[in-house]
């Protein structure tokens, strides 16, 4: 697994423009498909940005374009994003604001942008929008056992949502630490005993320096996530992105929200798991059917 790349590797030229633009040339530029935003600099600095859900107001609005600058339709304040950070950064950035385009500056000011369309192909979550889980008169905050088979004392979870069925909006998390002995199991369980796991000298000579825990056996902790949401949860499918390693003996944290209803008792979550630090090492989708419990004598 490898550490998300900076921006600056996926980022694209920026089409700019002074203040004191015409709107309607504007509005000509955002007319080019490949061009989902202008950034307005004044001094070198940026000062605002034009979308194409900008010019559209202006049409909208019944407002002349040919009579406005670039100042009178543009956004201000800027979000942008450093030209040092990751892209998972970024895409963080885009959902929380809703916005679709961040303008990347370095020290000299404006380098590039890098859009949503373009992080969506690198990591998913960025195509949705934020939501406020469990804010209904319906939503319960659970922390005791789920149905399970066991728990053991350091794992955690957390399940807000609605009372003995899945709803859109549902947030499920679990925690626990990937320790030694559980690396050397799944290697002898799976089969997959490649010597960056298990090996501390042959590790030191790869990229990280030191072993990691097995990229699919951090993922199993949105498993574990999901079988903690109510009902008998089957998966049909899962979309994983591999964003950063983890060490072994690091507590990690899987969190799934249902972000669509499929019908059929089929559901669509978001699952990502984080590390000690809270840094985004797993990023993906999943498609489950929550079943009834079956009855137990």
């Amino acid at each position: 697994m490898l550490r998300p790349p900076a921006v600056t590797e996926l980022m694209t030229p920026a089409e700019t423009v002074d203040p004191e633009t015409n709107a309607l040339a504007v509005a000509r530029t955002l007319d080019d498909p490949d061009v989902e935003s202008v950034v307005v600099v004044e001094g070198g600095e940026v000062v605002g940005i034009v979308t194409q859900s900008d010019a559209v107001a202006l049409l909208v609005d019944h407002r002349d374009p040919d009579a406005l600058t670039a100042a009178d339709v543009m956004s201000s304040p800027v979000h942008t994003v450093d030209a040092d950070e990751s892209i998972v950064a970024a895409a963080e950035r885009l959902r929380t604001h809703g916005i679709g385009s961040l303008p990347v500056l370095d020290d000299e000011g404006l380098v590039g942008i890098v859009t949503a369309g373009l992080l969506s192909q690198y990591i998913p979550h960025v195509r949705r929008p934020a939501r406020d889980a469990g804010t209904t008169e319906a939503a319960v905050r659970r922390t005791d056992r789920a149905d399970t088979a066991y728990e053991k004392p350091d794992w955690e979870f957390e399940y807000v949502g609605h009372q003995g069925h899945i709803d859109v909006g549902d947030v499920v998390r679990f925690s626990k630490p990937l320790d030694e002995d559980e690396v050397e199991e799944f290697a002898d369980a799976s089969g997959d005993t490649n010597r960056l796991h298990l090996d501390d000298e042959y590790a030191r000579g790869t990229r990280f320096g030191r072993r990691i825990v097995h990229g699919t056996l951090v993922a199993g902790v949105v498993s574990a996530a999901l079988a903690r949401l109510p009902g008998l949860i089957v998966y049909l499918s899962q979309e994983v992105s591999y964003l950063g390693p983890v060490d072994i003996g690091e507590r990690v944290t899987a969190e799934c929200e249902v972000v669509e209803e499929m019908g059929d008792d089929r559901y669509r979550l978001t699952t990502t798991v984080t590390d000690s630090d809270g840094e985004t090492v797993i990023d993906g989708e999943a498609v489950v059917i929550a079943d009834p419990i079956p009855e137990t004598a």
